[in-house]
């Protein structure tokens, strides 16, 4: 490999080989390299011709020396000279020197700045032409004129022709170059003409708005995006076409990501540019981090009274109580029971801010939605009452998904209240159920009176309602959370009556061909149960040595292992280039652990802990 010094000196020499005259100033006017044939050809001093010499001392040197012809003002000539080579501007003229000869001057500006100019003799082609002049009398003076000025403007038109196809070049360069960049950006690049049209893209639509096709040249938006989607873009690009910057984000209906829009108008007024950006992650930690602020606050209002609210709660059920034993009149009586009642009411809201405030787990485990959601129905419709009619409508495969059943229930269940309490005893309530993409979507629509606007912006805040004094306004709140920890997303719209749409993230349980491997007999037998509930096919090995007798067997999908068997560490599974979780009783501490490649579960473990690391490791 040549060094940096090898090179250049290699460079230097491929250029004193060539006849012609070559000088390269940088942008700063100073030498940054010339050959021999340039010292030669103007007679320069040697401290002209090293690298950093000024342009300006060379032509003070040439100008004073006469290289120029006979100056009235040399400093005038000097300034005119160095002025002119500061627009950096592609040139070409022959001039005679002082010496009688003639030299034509090439000059070319650089992409990095400064420019290059080569000095080629031209004596001889002068002296030809004066010859042809002299001796052809028979050529007309018109003629003789017309070959000069040809020559000279073919050599002109060459020189322009370099500098032309030096520019072709380097713009070429540069548009590569700009196009590789943006199709590295995570984010949608594109032009959209005044007809809605796009004329560029850097072929990233399809990772901000999943189902677009890459090819989008020359198709318009609503084709690309669809109807629905551009139809909320629209208004926007329109403003953006008459010349007014925009910045704004939508919901992309087909995938429920928040995209975030930049549009700059095109100065040349054909359209404007797009920046499409997928901000859901910042969405969703800005709210996230937004509904935590608001839970500390009223953690931090209501835990403090907490404790001496329930004592008082207390002690007025127990007075109350012994009220009721006390031979009251029917008048005494019913006021002791709406004071009991009222007392009883404090005390489950009590019990939902320390459900608010509380640290709670997402538990998912392999679950038939379709017989969730039959159990929900039957478990709450003899709560709504006979004016009110809840109807199930899944369109699901007949496959298992790994959902937190009991959040998910509480979830469905509040939604299905709030319903009921919106209708007032009249009305239907539908939860639909289907995929959607990588998302479950659950759908919960009632044909009350549908979200007030107040309500869509604030509903999910704690202790917002809008029931008046029959509501503690945790309700929607914990909705929100529990979706929000499951990795979901929620959002509230009127469609003939409220509207509450759940998406979370779809992952089917498929049947897996599993080799568990446990020299504890009743800890396999546990663990396979734990596998068998959950649809898996089970292989058993009691042995290292056994288990490596099995990895090379069809169809199997998975390794299960303690970590320590009586013949050998399971981690040496991993060679059996199957994906591969261990299982010990040790903590997370012991040295036995450390630079494990693996997942690692921790005995004791439930279904859900395991189903959650076998999820893992397959989506993986």
């Amino acid at each position: 490999m040549l060094t940096e010094e090898n090179h250049g000196e290699l460079t230097r020499s491929g250029l004193n080989l060539i006849q012609q005259a070559i000088s390269i100033f940088d942008a700063d006017l100073r030498l940054a390299v010339c050959n021999r044939p340039y010292q030669a050809m103007f007679a320069l001093p040697d401290e002209l011709t090293r690298p950093g010499a000024r342009f300006e001392d060379t032509i003070r040197y040439l100008v004073l020396r006469g290289e120029y012809g006979p100056q009235d003002d040399p400093e005038a000539a000097i300034h005119e000279r160095v002025a002119q080579a500061r627009t950096f501007q592609p040139h070409y003229m022959e001039r005679q020197r002082a010496d009688g000869r003639w030299i034509s001057v090439e000059g070319a500006p650089l992409s990095q700045g400064g420019w290059v100019a080569v000095y080629t003799d031209i004596t001889p082609i002068k002296q030809h032409q004066e010859l042809l002049r002299a001796r052809s009398e028979e050529l007309s003076e018109l003629v003789l004129d017309h070959a000069e000025r040809l020559s000279a403007a073919n050599r002109a038109l060459a020189a322009t022709n370099a500098a032309l196809e030096e520019a072709k070049r380097i713009v070429t360069e540069q548009e590569q170059r700009t196009r590789q960049v943006t199709a590295m950006v995570p984010a949608h690049i594109a032009h959209m003409d005044r007809d809605y049209r796009y004329t560029f893209s850097n072929n990233q639509i399809s990772a901000v708005f999943p189902g677009a096709g890459a090819s989008i040249l020359g198709r318009d938006g609503v084709e690309v995006l669809g109807p629905e989607t551009f139809a909320r873009i629209r208004p926007h690009m329109d403003r953006a076409i008459e010349g007014q910057p925009q910045v704004f984000e939508i919901t992309h209906p087909p995938s429920g990501r928040r995209i975030r829009i930049a549009l700059t108008p095109d100065q040349n007024g054909r359209g404007a540019y797009i920046l499409s950006t997928d901000v859901t992650a910042e969405v969703h930690s800005r709210e996230a981090m937004a509904h935590a602020a608001k839970r500390a606050v009223a953690a931090q209002v209501t835990s403090g009274m907490a404790h001496d609210f329930g004592n008082l709660l207390t002690v007025i059920l127990g007075l109350q109580a012994r009220l009721s034993r006390a031979g009251l009149t029917p008048e005494q009586a019913e006021d002791v029971q709406a004071t009991q009642a009222a007392a009883r009411r404090g005390v489950t809201l009590l019990a939902g801010i320390a459900t608010l405030t509380g640290r709670r787990d997402h538990r998912p485990r392999p679950v038939d939605l379709r017989l969730l959601l039959d159990e929900l129905a039957t478990m709450t419709r003899p709560s709504l009452g006979a004016g009110i009619r809840l109807d199930i409508a899944p369109d699901l495969p007949e496959t298992q998904l790994m959902l937190d059943p009991g959040a998910l229930q509480d979830a469905l269940l509040n939604l299905i209240l709030n319903a009921r309490d919106a209708m007032q005893g009249q009305g239907n309530i539908t939860i639909a159920a289907r995929p959607a993409g990588h998302w479950l979507e659950l759908v919960v629509t009632d044909s009350g009176p549908g979200f007030s606007a107040d309500a869509l912006e604030r509903a999910t805040e704690p202790f917002f309602t809008t029931k008046g004094g029959q509501g503690s306004g945790l309700g929607l709140s914990m909705v929100y959370d529990q979706i929000k920890l499951a990795g979901g997303t929620m959002r509230l719209a009127n469609a003939d009556g409220a509207q509450v749409t759940i998406r979370l993230p779809w992952h089917a349980v498929s049947p897996l061909l599993i080799l568990l491997v446990e020299d504890d007999p009743d800890i396999r037998a546990t663990t396979r149960e734990m596998l068998l509930a959950q649809g898996h096919a089970v292989i058993e090995a009691a042995a290292l040595s056994e288990a490596r007798a099995l990895t090379d067997l069809p169809g199997l999908a998975l390794i299960l292992s303690d970590l320590q068997l009586g013949d050998g560490s399971g981690d040496a599974l991993a060679d059996a280039g199957l994906p591969l979780i261990l299982m010990t009783a040790l903590p997370a501490s012991a040295p036995q652990r450390e630079g494990l490649r693996v997942p690692v579960l921790t005995k004791p473990f439930d279904e859900a802990e395991l189903a959650m690391a076998l999820m893992k490791v397959t989506d993986d």
